[in-house]
């Protein structure tokens, strides 16, 4: 078999979504609108965030951050494949494929460790509120945020490394519509050894442990909720955590799906639809679930449209 190192390839080939022309009609105009939905509604909770004062605190900052984040990585993936959809060219340069994956590891893994940071947020939020703005003062919530994407850059760095010894072979078609990095390994004819066990001991350990943060806050969360002796207080204290409950659920849930099936079955289209509930739709949903079900986003969010829609004179 003809083997090719990284500076003899020139392109990759994303085959994840190759169908007929009308199908693919279809496909362009469903993620396009995902797309338009995901840009608008995050861009409008950043823009709320930023110029309301009274959501000037760490949880809609974190909101807001976990929204540019989502812009972020939908950016990634999806103008491209739009393009290629376009244009029926399923090519990507090799660049490109690793720049992309690399890219998609950063944002990914940076959403992953603001569901912590949220998550722990919560859990001072109800179980110390006396001490709550001492302890999440606004240094530490930007310390908070720039760790979480100083760690994520170092997985997707170390990662992005190893792809680049790959040697590959002439079959260059990945089984995607993005280059997902166990796809791009799978083209690998030099020995994947390396990259496989940082894949399941690294990225595992790198999801492993924002998700027990997680877990850890969500049990002093519940503690803590029992102990209020009204009822009205309770469900007030469990509706402040039920959304970002939901998207923890959605994202570790479906990732943790795609990982498993790669790893057990080569078929491209349970990849490309786990790909799509953990890398698409959460983004889209983020505005939904996190501000529209809270009164006041709503209300800021309707102030900033009719300041826009109504200027004043």
């Amino acid at each position: 078999m003809e083997y090719s190192n990284q500076s003899d390839i020139y392109e990759f080939f994303l085959i994840g979504l190759t169908y007929s022309p009308d199908v693919e009609s279809y496909i362009f105009s469903l993620f396009l609108s995902m797309y338009f939905v995901t840009i608008i509604g995050n861009l409008l909770i950043i823009l709320a965030v930023s110029f309301e004062s009274h959501l000037h605190t760490p949880m809609y900052f974190f909101i807001a951050n976990l929204s540019m984040t989502d812009i972020c990585i939908s950016t990634t993936i999806i103008p491209k494949m739009l393009v290629n959809i376009q244009t029926q060219d399923p090519s990507i340069t090799y660049i490109g494929c690793l720049s992309q994956a690399c890219f998609v590891l950063i944002f990914g893994g940076l959403e992953s460790c603001l569901l912590a940071v949220m998550a722990y947020d919560r859990y001072l939020a109800i179980g110390h509120p006396l001490r709550y703005t001492v302890i999440m003062n606004p240094c530490l919530c930007v310390l908070l945020v720039l760790l979480s994407l100083l760690i994520s850059t170092m997985n997707a760095l170390l990662h992005s490394l190893m792809l680049l010894k790959l040697s590959f072979c002439t079959n260059w078609n990945i089984l995607h519509f993005f280059c997902e990095l166990v796809q791009v390994i799978k083209l690998a004819c030099s020995d994947t050894f390396i990259n496989t066990l940082l894949i399941y001991t690294v990225t595992s350990a790198f999801a492993g442990v924002p998700l027990a943060g997680i877990i850890f806050s969500y049990v002093q969360i519940v503690a803590s909720i029992l102990k209020i002796s009204s009822v009205q207080g309770r469900n007030k204290a469990f509706s402040t955590c039920g959304s970002h409950l939901s998207v923890v659920l959605l994202f570790y849930g479906t990732a943790f799906g795609v990982y498993m099936s790669s790893a057990v079955s080569d078929s491209s289209v349970k990849n490309v639809v786990f790909s799509m509930m953990y890398i698409v739709v959460p983004q889209m949903l983020n505005p939904f679930i996190y501000s529209l079900r809270n009164r006041e986003m709503k209300q800021a969010m309707r102030h900033l449209i009719f300041s826009v829609v109504l200027p004043s004179s």
